[in-house]
């Protein structure tokens, strides 16, 4: 499962950990992506959608 948001194409962003003695090492923040299936068109899908797009009702969700 792709780490990507099939609405808003949200996906994981990268950065750094920094110690309490300034060291930096690389790490990443994954995007919430939940599978769901949705209704697209009277057709029932099932999509990677981020929980930001679920709860601001981007997507009609299949029941």
């Amino acid at each position: 499962m792709s780490r990507k948001c099939a609405i808003c194409g949200k996906g994981q962003t990268s950065g750094n950990n920094v110690s309490h003695s300034n060291r930096h090492t690389r790490r990443k923040w994954n995007a919430n992506i939940q599978s769901v299936r949705v209704n697209e068109n009277g057709s029932v899908k099932r999509l990677n959608v981020c929980t930001a797009c679920l709860r601001s009702g981007k997507v009609t969700r299949a029941i």
